[in-house]
């Protein structure tokens, strides 16, 4: 079996990473390269790392003539283009995996509001599968259509999940300190990502008003079976990639440190790629750079009865493409690692 895979975007951080999983995937053939800005140019004059590797020119992102050739379309593209553009014709030929947020959140108000565009294919969303693969697995296999999750809301979520499931925190008192490197804002040119502007500095921002808010209050909401609302604020730091998350709530009487540790052990003792760490050991993003692992782990405050709650990823592997990857490993009934064995490059 081959899969016939094109990447609409592949000549972002994302799409790139994509394009550098696929190649390593026994069981897959990237078929198109698409870009708007490189049309017919060669790929690899745009990522030099790929030169003698791929010698496919750019195509454009007519998805309607792609549709009919692949079975596997990934749009590593900015919110609201694919919304714009998916029809039923498209979704009765290919599966579509998708990396902007045009449908991970159910509310087409609350994504008009937190994203400030209009969404144009809401009769899809209801269909949609949020393709965080370690918790909606057995949705994800029968679907046509899978939003792969953000990269802080997929740290957040597998870091927060096992304790708001047990209900061992109170979620009124959730907080989220999350830390990025600059590949998370994508590679279009922006005088707050240039070099002089992020060396040696690191800064908060989107605070209170961050687009992935709502994604990570929804998810945990359904791990927590009631609505939950936290504060989430994310920095920007000088590094290429990693995403790191402290999170922090207080635990509610009578929940230990035993119990706490034991419900990671128990939400991930089947999972490849979530490694819960020796107790005590904090997760660090330079272990699992290049890779498809989030490795995460809880430590009790007993002085002060809170719970930090800890995970380190790759924000465009797990965080993005390795992610997508891992979907359409469900999506085909092929083994969820294939093409995803990384050992995390360091230094």
């Amino acid at each position: 079996m081959v899969i016939k895979a094109g990447i609409i975007g592949s000549t972002g951080y994302a799409g790139q990473e994509l394009v550098r999983l696929l190649l390593q995937h026994k069981e897959a053939e990237i078929i198109w390269y698409g870009s708007k800005s490189y049309v017919d140019e060669k790929f690899s004059r745009v990522f030099g790392n790929m030169f003698q590797i791929v010698e496919n020119l750019c195509q454009g992102d007519d998805l309607h003539t792609l549709c009919r050739e692949a079975d596997v379309i990934f749009t590593a593209t900015p919110q609201g283009y694919l919304a714009s553009v998916i029809d039923e014709e498209i979704l009765s030929q290919c599966k579509v995996i998708d990396l902007s947020a045009d449908f991970r959140i159910k509310d087409v108000a609350v994504y008009e509001k937190w994203y400030g565009i209009q969404h144009k294919s809401s009769q899809f969303i209801e269909e949609a599968v949020y393709g965080l693969c370690e918790l909606n697995r057995e949705k994800i296999r029968g679907a046509r259509l899978v939003a792969n999750p953000g990269c802080y809301p997929t740290c957040s979520t597998l870091a927060i999940a096992p304790m708001v499931r047990e209900g061992y925190i109170d979620t009124k008192t959730l907080v989220i300190d999350a830390k990025s490197g600059t590949s998370g804002a994508g590679r279009g040119a922006k005088v707050p990502n240039l070099y002089c502007e992020v060396n040696e500095n690191i800064k908060a921002y989107g605070v209170t008003s961050h687009r992935h808010t709502p994604e990570i209050e929804e998810q945990l909401s359904y791990a927590a079976g009631e609505p939950v609302m936290l504060n989430f604020t994310p920095h920007l730091v000088p590094m290429n990639r990693g995403i790191l998350i402290t999170a922090y709530a207080n635990l509610k009487p009578g929940v230990t440190k035993e119990m706490v540790y034991d419900a990671y052990q128990k939400a991930y003792k089947e999972e490849y790629f979530v490694r819960v760490l020796e107790e005590g050991t904090c997760p660090e993003t330079r272990w699992v750079e290049g890779s498809n692992f989030v490795d995460v782990c809880p430590k009790v405050d007993e002085r002060t009865g809170r719970v930090i709650m800890m995970g380190a990823m790759d924000n465009i592997t797990k965080g993005a493409a390795g992610q997508a990857v891992q979907n359409m490993n469900i999506l085909f009934g092929l083994d969820e690692t294939e093409g995803l064995r990384l050992v995390p490059v360091f230094p």
